[in-house]
């Protein structure tokens, strides 16, 4: 894939940490043209702006600004998933400390050099309390760039962002409300309610959420499959594969799956294999979900990564309904038993208030898929194979 922007400015190697991610999430990557079309789209049409990223859990985010940066060097990085990095004092730390290289090498020597004495001395004190010197920065550098030139800052991850230490109603991470010509942020981050955002901005602005794509993250879940078999390192043995996808699949179209594993089992052929393989993956969209079966596809256990994998979200909503339980756990128990249900059905089930089911659903939105049906919205969990995982969970606690 050719570079997606051009002109972009010098800016100094990425921290070790961040570089090791970008160099794992970008392994075997494939696809997701739709994406970086979009954002070359919105850089080409806007002057400057915000452009988020918004899918399900494990459908990709973090591959996709992996691959992303890696291709265009010159684009700022920061990734709030690694420990300790979803606080708004390390992130203006480093991304200022990045910001003020460039600008040294654009040859601003004034306050910005000043400010540098700053960060090794005071940082925490007289950087970190706001969007101020952030937005100085960005102003300096961008009336340095060169008429193509761009400043683009990528941040993975924004759903994680601790905002409990900043000023109630301020921007995630201080993020400014106004941007200087030139400068572009593009964010990733799962569903969210719109008023719950975090972000007031006053500026071009541009979302694409991965889950209104459903063809193209298919197609790219296939490629990815073809990819990782045709790796000599990657050899699949025929009765494992049976074994796993049996157990990771059979809660979806059983019949056919039976079907497709059955002739799984009965091929010797790598290359018939792997087109089973694929098959059994037909519908499937969650690169999360995929790496990890195709991982473990020659073990005769589920995949562990998985499993902590789940369990994080579920801590993560137990978490956010803690004041809401036990009524909690019963909303949860019939969601895992159905695919679509409605809050009215939900309430209806529990002899409860409508609103008390949606407070609750509203806790859970980065989990759940929201489809309108007949007039009427629908919940359901983002991953079948997430709700079945939930299910074993409830089962076992009876």
């Amino acid at each position: 894939m050719k570079p997606i922007t051009e002109n972009t400015i010098n800016i100094p190697r990425y921290p070790l940490e961040f570089q090791q991610i970008i160099t794992a999430k970008n392994q075997n990557f494939v696809g997701r043209e739709f994406v970086f079309y979009a954002i070359n789209n919105f850089l080409s049409q806007s002057d400057r702006g915000y452009f988020t990223i918004i899918g399900d859990p494990g459908i990709g985010k973090s591959a996709i600004f992996a691959h992303y940066v890696s291709q265009n060097p010159g684009v700022v990085y920061y990734n709030v998933e690694i420990p300790g990095k979803n606080r708004v004092e390390e992130f203006l730390t480093t991304i200022c400390t990045q910001l003020i290289e460039i600008a040294q090498n654009q040859g601003i020597k004034t306050s910005v050099e000043r400010s540098r004495n700053n960060l090794t001395a005071n940082f925490p004190d007289s950087t970190t309390e706001d969007s101020g010197f952030l937005s100085l920065l960005l102003q300096q550098i961008s009336n340095r760039l060169q008429p193509k030139q761009r400043l683009i800052i990528t941040i993975d991850g924004c759903d994680r962002i601790d905002i409990n230490n900043q000023p109630r109603g301020s921007n995630i991470f201080y993020l400014p409300r106004y941007l200087p010509e030139k400068v572009y942020f593009i964010l990733s981050r799962r569903p969210f309610l719109a008023d719950k955002s975090g972000l007031l901005i006053e500026t071009p602005a541009q979302s694409l959420d991965l889950s209104n794509y459903p063809e193209q993250n298919r197609a790219d879940i296939q490629e990815y499959i073809k990819t990782y078999l045709n790796e000599s390192s990657h050899s699949v043995d025929a009765s494992a594969a049976t074994l796993l996808l049996t157990e990771t699949l059979r809660e979806r179209e059983r019949q056919r799956r039976t079907l497709r594993v059955h002739n799984l089992s009965q091929q010797k052929n790598t290359g018939d294999i792997s087109l089973n393989i694929t098959q059994g993956f037909h519908d499937e969209t969650n690169f999360m979900y995929v790496k990890e079966i195709l991982t473990a596809i020659n073990e005769d256990i589920y995949p562990q990564n998985l499993q902590i994998y789940y369990q994080n979200h579920l801590e993560k909503m137990n978490l956010a309904t803690s004041k809401q339980q036990p009524m909690a756990l019963q909303v949860l128990n019939i969601l895992v038993q159905e695919q679509s249900i409605s809050i009215e059905a939900i309430a209806e089930t529990l002899d409860t208030d409508e609103y008390e089911i949606k407070v609750i659903l509203d806790k859970w939105r980065e989990f759940l898929h929201l489809e309108s049906i007949a007039a009427e919205i629908h919940y359901s969990i983002y991953h079948a194979n997430f709700r079945d995982w939930l299910r074993q969970q409830i089962e076992s606690k009876v």
